[in-house]
């Protein structure tokens, strides 16, 4: 009998406001080193670990990521959180992600800096039993140190950029030219983001 092959999937998930170079860079990292077929970027309605009173609209959001995925046909989008009300526990998105694609496996894509709060996760001990992590380790991070039988660390290169530094950025009237595709760029600039 032949052995059923399932289709990876990574999943990015993050508020993406904007999405940035830094996330597609890590996106495609994870690809390759983990051997994913696909990475699904999925902006969440309500991050449950960060808290933001000004959130751009979701539909912005989507279509920022949107522009900057379109070009690479491992690439795909995900709005399966912005259809829930309250805050987008993952959990709650892997059961009815599995439900939806019975024959994909999935693991979700998360910072080195989160592996230390997994287990604060919603629902963690079920989690782990449905999906793998994908840790995004910066260069000389002790991965040793902070290996787990439920996260595989991927090698990141150092780039410092975050979805914060480019609204200061915006807000002060200077360039964020090669921080975000220019595709998410024009779009900012169109609809006056962050000013």
């Amino acid at each position: 009998m032949k052995e059923q092959q399932y289709k990876h999937i990574g999943i990015m998930g993050g508020t993406f406001d904007p999405i940035h170079c830094g996330h597609l860079l890590a996106a495609e990292q994870a690809r390759e080193q983990a051997g994913l077929d696909e990475v699904w970027f999925m902006p969440t309605q309500i991050p449950p670990h960060k808290r933001r009173d000004s959130l751009t609209l979701a539909k912005h959001r989507l279509k920022m990521v949107e522009l900057s995925v379109a070009d690479h046909e491992s690439f795909r989008v995900t709005d399966v959180e912005l259809g829930r009300e309250g805050p987008s526990y993952t959990y709650d998105t892997i059961v009815q992600l599995a439900w939806q694609y019975p024959d994909y496996r999935f693991s979700f894509i998360i910072g080195g800096d989160m592996v230390k709060i997994l287990p604060t996760w919603y629902q963690y001990q079920k989690l782990i039993r449905m999906i793998h992590f994908i840790g995004l380790a910066r260069p000389g991070a002790d991965i040793d140190r902070m290996a787990s039988e439920h996260v595989t660390f991927v090698e990141m290169p150092v780039w410092d950029i975050s979805s914060t530094l480019i609204r200061d950025k915006a807000a002060a009237g200077k360039s964020i030219r090669y921080l975000v595709p220019d595709s998410v760029e024009r779009y900012i600039k169109e609809n006056r983001f962050y000013e």
